[in-house]
């Protein structure tokens, strides 16, 4: 019911601000100029990579932004589910909401098997109600990372290692924080093998002195390892088609994303304008739309060290990791939508839930936000 609420309020507010907001300056391209949501949702910023790449390959040479930047496994679904539907957008636009709704369905059990039935509701509400979550409906890579992340970690639980491990390999091949899901395999089996000897009551004495050590299962540690393997599959590939194994990196370098030092990338934020804070102020030339992505990752950094504290180790780890490694980059934009897959920081967001004024707030917060970001996304504004 979430799922369709939301998908359902944010294709309204596409749907009307479309005619009603002025377009961008920026110059837009229509692939279904036709039928509104669809050219919203499937015609509209890294859009436009995703499908190129199912019509007609990756490519580097004589192209201003290489597409190589993208990771494959979401154009090779897409291409794959051309076949049945002969149409590239509706295919891309079948694979995201496919794997949003698969994401939610795995989550709420996710969340479920630890929490009572109103916190798995409420983190399943908070992941859709996201102010970046539009994207999880549009032709991007964010709903299907978080559909193999989530399950990823689900399976980890179900101590089903082998299969998390491939999952893991999967959500590298979406997107390259992919890679980030080692750690927090690694870390969850690490948890659960210390977890075990507490609760085998033949590892301590009476005077609580160890006596008895089960080996750790070492076969599932290397299954919870196997992510880089999808990295490493697309350098492979990059290898043979272009000779550049790192193409992928090198490409980013035409957005403007290379390795920066994040003091260096913070004080660039809080450098005092030639014209004065006061006169940058009343001419709207402050960097508010930085600050704005900047917000989002120290709110989740924050979030991740909590989850650390709170002893969810392998979550902290990844939400902070997955926080930190996009920042690092040096380039501020996007970094909104990238928090969205930290999915692990809205289960402690939906705890912090029980208290019905912070729900209230979340909510709030959230939906006004959600509501401005559709609105600009749907007519060519930049939001991430």
């Amino acid at each position: 019911m979430a799922f369709i609420i939301t998908r359902v309020g944010i294709a309204g507010v596409a749907y009307f601000a479309t005619p009603i907001m002025a377009d961008s300056t920026v110059p837009p391209y229509h692939l279904r100029p036709d039928n509104i949501l669809i050219d919203v949702f499937a015609s509209r910023w890294d859009t436009g990579f995703y499908t190129s790449i199912a019509d007609q390959g990756y490519r580097i040479q004589g192209v201003e932004f290489p597409s190589v930047a993208f990771f494959p496994l979401m154009p090779v679904l897409i291409r794959l589910l051309r076949l049945l539907t002969g149409d590239t957008l509706l295919a891309g636009l079948l694979v995201s909401n496919a794997a949003l709704i698969g994401a939610v369905m795995l989550f709420h059990l996710l969340v479920a098997s630890e929490h009572d039935q109103s916190t798995s509701d409420r983190a399943v509400w908070y992941l859709l109600i996201f102010p970046a979550s539009f994207f999880g409906s549009a032709i991007y890579s964010e709903s299907l990372f978080l559909l193999t992340g989530i399950a990823a970690l689900y399976l980890a639980r179900k101590s089903r290692w082998w299969a998390a491990g491939v999952v893991s390999i999967l959500a590298a091949m979406t997107r390259f924080v992919g890679i980030l899901l080692a750690p927090l395999l690694i870390v969850e089996w690490w948890q659960r093998h210390r977890r075990q000897l507490r609760e085998d009551p033949d590892t301590y004495d009476e005077n609580n002195q160890v006596i008895r050590c089960k080996p750790p299962e070492w076969a599932d540690l290397i299954a919870a390892s196997l992510a880089p393997i999808g990295t490493l599959a697309y350098m492979i590939y990059l290898t043979q088609k272009f000779g550049d194994p790192l193409a992928f990196l090198h490409a980013s370098n035409t957005w403007g994303r290379t390795p920066a030092n994040l003091l260096e990338t913070l004080s660039e934020l809080v450098t005092r304008p030639s014209q004065g804070w006061l006169s940058a102020f009343s001419a709207g030339a402050l960097p508010l739309d930085n600050w704005l992505d900047l917000s989002f990752v120290i709110f989740f950094v924050v979030l991740g060290i909590i989850l650390t504290v709170q002893n969810r180790w392998s979550e902290g780890i990844f939400v902070t990791l997955g926080a930190l490694v996009p920042f690092s980059s040096g380039l501020l934009m996007s970094q909104r939508r990238y928090m969205w897959m930290l999915f692990p920081a809205f289960i402690l967001l939906a705890r912090w839930g029980r208290n019905p004024i912070v729900d209230r707030i979340i909510f709030i917060i959230s939906l006004l936000m959600l509501g401005l970001f559709t609105a600009m996304f749907a007519n060519w504004y930049w939001v991430g």
